[in-house]
């Protein structure tokens, strides 16, 4: 995990001291930030490969912050939630971020999810014996470019967001489970995937689809999961 720069984004110094360290022992490089306008400031003078952000924050909070960082930029997010129920996972989901760590969290657990986010953005869109541009009826995917468009418009999707198109667009007409999808996608077995995929079709549809009510491309099949159409 050399060569890769996180940053860790909390109000609380223990916390970001404690995270330092764990990720310090990997190799990884730390900086880190009190709340979302330094975060800002931060990620536009460094390069940074990933970020883990807290929801509760003063001056700019977690969600605020997510929102500004999609508006030009696809580094994987962590999320850090003060709680662990479903609507606030979603909620982080649904803001944009690529995965959430509850607190109080298992720092050996927080690593295994950095390294797994590091490694698929590094390496997300590289499928071996793929055709690196497949078009389906207007939507294209151009693996060497990590770029999908539709109708020759760029649609900005987060990494996990691309990993799933990918996914089903590379296996256009083959339904997969949302099992198979959260397996493939996050590389970790699934353990109630249900609504963290459910909320990643949703906004992929939102952005590929015309009408995401009446989706062309991204179809469910009920009672299986879902499948790009031909």
């Amino acid at each position: 995990m050399d060569n890769f720069t996180v940053l860790v984004v909390d109000d609380e110094k223990e916390i970001r001291d404690a995270i330092e360290i764990y990720l310090k022992n990997e190799g990884i490089t730390v900086i880190k930030a009190h709340d979302g306008i330094e975060a800002i400031e931060k990620l536009n003078e460094n390069d940074i490969h990933l970020i883990i952000l807290d929801i509760m924050m003063p001056r700019l909070d977690g969600i605020a912050t997510t929102f500004r960082i999609r508006d030009d930029k696809d580094i994987p997010i962590i999320i850090l939630s003060a709680k662990g129920e479903d609507t606030d996972k979603i909620l982080g989901l649904q803001i944009g971020a690529d995965d959430y760590v509850t607190k109080p969290f298992n720092p050996l657990e927080l690593i295994a999810r950095v390294k797994s986010q590091l490694r698929r953005y590094v390496t997300f869109g590289t499928y071996e014996g793929k055709d690196k541009l497949i078009n389906l009826n207007g939507l294209t995917l151009d693996q060497s470019a990590k770029e999908v468009t539709v109708n020759g418009e760029s649609v900005k999707l987060t990494p996990i967001e691309y990993k799933i198109v990918e996914l089903l667009m590379t296996n256009a007409g083959r339904v997969f489970s949302i099992t198979d999808i959260y397996e493939r996608v996050w590389n970790e077995p699934s353990y109630n995937a249900e609504n963290t995929v459910a909320v990643h079709i949703r906004k992929i549809r939102e952005k590929i689809e015309i009408n995401p009510k009446n989706p062309k491309y991204l179809k469910v099949v009920w009672g299986i999961g879902y499948k790009m159409e031909k």
